[in-house]
């Protein structure tokens, strides 16, 4: 997988993901075949180019996502989406377990109305499933005031893996996510 500066292939599309905290959302995403570069960024908020300090105090509106870059040759926006509704809980206003807040909320800001047709009905599709008991709350907007989180939360799981909310957190979701969907894993990882 290239890192975003390198995937700048006019054939590829984005997608941008918040589920909870972005360093989960990044790690499950760079193992998707067909996914070329993966950014953790900020979406949605009201102030330009914020700190992570400033989002975490959830005072800029901002969610913490990440920017996924895909061949749609490869994968589906519609695959990508299936991944998304199985690797974070889109039934919890927002929260995704110890995290808390409106920076962690579920969330797909669509770039283009046939992202927002595939996402409205990807989630009323998944709602009426049997996957989650309770209704999905995942806002569906389009995508607004993004920019890229600092270098240090770039890649994040993989230059930390020791690191204890990668052990605790990510690593279990990983667990899933290769049991759940191991036709879609890459090989190189």
């Amino acid at each position: 997988m290239t890192d975003q500066a390198d995937a700048q292939n006019e054939n590829y599309e984005t997608a941008v993901l918040g589920a909870g905290c972005f360093w989960c959302v990044e790690a499950i995403y760079q193992r998707v075949n067909g996914v070329e570069a993966v950014e953790s960024g900020y979406a949605g908020g009201h102030v330009e180019n914020p700190t992570y300090n400033q989002v975490v105090s959830g005072k800029t509106g901002h969610a913490e996502v990440a920017k996924v870059t895909f061949d749609p040759e490869e994968i589906s926006f519609e695959e990508l989406l299936e991944v998304f509704w199985h690797t974070h809980d889109p039934t919890t206003l927002n929260r995704q377990g110890a995290d808390v807040g409106t920076q962690y909320r579920s969330a797909i800001f669509y770039n283009s109305l046939e992202q927002k047709r595939i996402a409205e009905e990807s989630k009323k599709r998944t709602d009426k499933s049997d996957l989650w008991d309770d209704p999905i709350v995942t806002e569906i907007t389009p995508i607004s005031n993004y920019s890229v989180a600092e270098d240090y939360h770039q890649n994040y799981f993989n230059n930390n893996p020791n690191a204890g909310y990668c052990s605790v957190v990510i690593a279990p979701k990983l667990a899933k996510f290769k049991k759940d969907f191991p036709h879609l894993l890459q090989e190189t990882i």
